[in-house]
Order: C-alpha cells, then structure tokens, then sequence
C-alpha cells in the first residue's frame, strides 16, 4: 500500500472482456472515479507530479483511480478496437459494476481519460452526476490530422521499434506550460502499443449534441498552446456542457491549483437544472 496526502491508498483488481485491470482506492465518501492519458498509469501521472489529488481526498471524497487497459499494471491484447474511447468507456463502466456504485459518482478523466469518461457519460448518463474533463484532447475538426500520425506512427513502432518512435516524439516542441515536467517512457508494451495507437485513430469525442443531451455540470481545466490538447476543444465543451467552468492554465504553478479547483467543485451545491 502506498499514501496519498496522508490517505491510505488500496490496490484492487478484477477481470473484463480477458484483461486484468489494477485500480487504487482511497478515502472515504462520494465516489470519484478518475481516468488517466493514453500511455502512461496513475503511478507515472505521480511520478510526473502534475496533479495533486490530496486536496479531494480531504473533502472527503472516495478516489477510485486505475491504470487503462495494456496501460501501468492493467493487461491487455493487441486487438485495435479494445482501445477506441468507446471500447475504455466499457471499461470504466465495469469498474463502477466491480465497485458496487449505485449511485451516480463523479467521473474524472485526462486526455485519453476524458474521451473515455465522455462516452461513458455519453452510453449511461444516469451513473454520472458531475464531470470533471482534464487537458481534453482533439476532437472533431482537429482530430482527423492527430490520427493519421497516431496511425503513421503505429506503423513507424511495427517497422523500425518503439526506439524509433520515441526518438521522433523526443524533437517534437512540448508546450511551454509543461516543458519541465519529466518524461518517462510508456507504460504499454511494444507488443501492444500499435493497437492503442490505433485504436485511438478510430476515436473522437461524442458529438456536441450528445455530449449536451447529457445535462450534467462540468469541471473543464486546460492548459494552453498544445496541439494535442487544444483550446478548441475545451472551449467547445464549456459551450455545450450545462453549468460548465472553464479554467485555463498558463503556467506549471496553475496547474498545481487544479486539485483544490477540482474539490470546490465536488463540494458545491449541484445545480437544481440544466440550462
């Protein structure tokens, strides 16, 4: 076991459609259920220190978090269609089977995360009463363009190795926001890495006529001037959303009040309805 803020965190696993898939459980309260980005786990997202989970756990709040599918300790198959955003959203709504929720919880999703938790929402939004969207990535306009590099470079890893993709990632510009955050490499093995690349070329984000449908109040926290996570997309999401808040961080510093922004949220009075 390890800690988080003082909280003692627990590791569980169980079985869905033949992967074994790791989650973390701490505190005590309203379920939180949180989902990370492609290609890393919630044990590298530490590593990384970006975001700061104590500020929930001490509004007492129940954090579930877990490594994705073939992501962390979770297993998986290279079968391309186990990683599309639909595909983890099945995933995700299993863990809320495995943990006996049956209420509706927060849904809490990064990047990857974020696509995964949408169409959770998106497929049974009567599981969901709050949405909490991090770092939301291309979507519709913008994501043709990210997913034929996901695809060229799944090709690049079955050519030439993953050595070689990770060197054409190493001189891509990062965004200045998290130029000093510590890199470290993904967690997915080479084996199955292509079909999560893949997998992802096959996904966007609902459409903002679903997403809307859903009436649920949102958290969106972006960061700014990256490609792979553009404002675009976080700013269309806070027009369709109901009671959607948008916040922006400019600096690695503002991105260290997220925990605190994403606990207010938690804690404050639901909306009686949607606009």
């Amino acid at each position: 076991m390890r800690a988080v803020g003082g909280h003692t965190v627990r590791e569980g696993r169980f079985w869905h459609r033949h992967a074994e898939l790791v989650y973390y459980d701490a505190g005590e309260g309203p379920l939180a259920l949180y989902a990370h980005g492609g290609f890393v786990s919630q044990a590298t997202e530490d590593r990384m220190g970006l975001f700061d989970w104590a500020p929930v756990l001490d509004a007492g709040q129940r954090l579930v978090r877990y490594d994705a599918r073939a992501h962390g300790q979770s297993t998986g198959d290279p079968v391309d269609t186990d990683y599309t955003y639909a595909a983890l959203a099945d995933d995700l709504l299993a863990l809320l089977d495995h943990l006996g929720a049956t209420e509706p919880v927060t849904a809490m999703g990064a990047s990857m995360g974020c696509g995964t938790v949408l169409h959770a929402a998106v497929e049974a939004p009567e599981r969901f009463s709050r949405l909490v969207l991090l770092i939301p990535p291309t979507a519709w306009r913008t994501r043709q363009a990210h997913a034929q590099a996901n695809r060229e470079s799944a090709d690049t890893i079955e050519r030439e190795g993953m050595d070689a993709w990770l060197a054409a990632r190493a001189q891509q510009p990062r965004p200045a926001v998290v130029a000093d955050v510590p890199e470290f490499p993904p967690t997915p093995t080479e084996r199955v890495l292509p079909s999560i690349l893949r997998g992802l070329a096959l996904s966007d984000l609902p459409s903002p006529t679903a997403i809307a449908a859903m009436r649920r109040p949102a958290l969106i926290l972006a960061w700014a001037d990256d490609l792979g996570h553009p404002l675009s997309t976080a700013e269309t999401l806070a027009h369709w959303l109901p009671h959607a808040d948008l916040h922006v961080s400019r600096t690695r510093a503002d991105i260290g009040s997220w925990g605190q922004r994403i606990a207010e949220f938690l804690t404050r009075p639901r909306p009686q309805s949607g606009r």
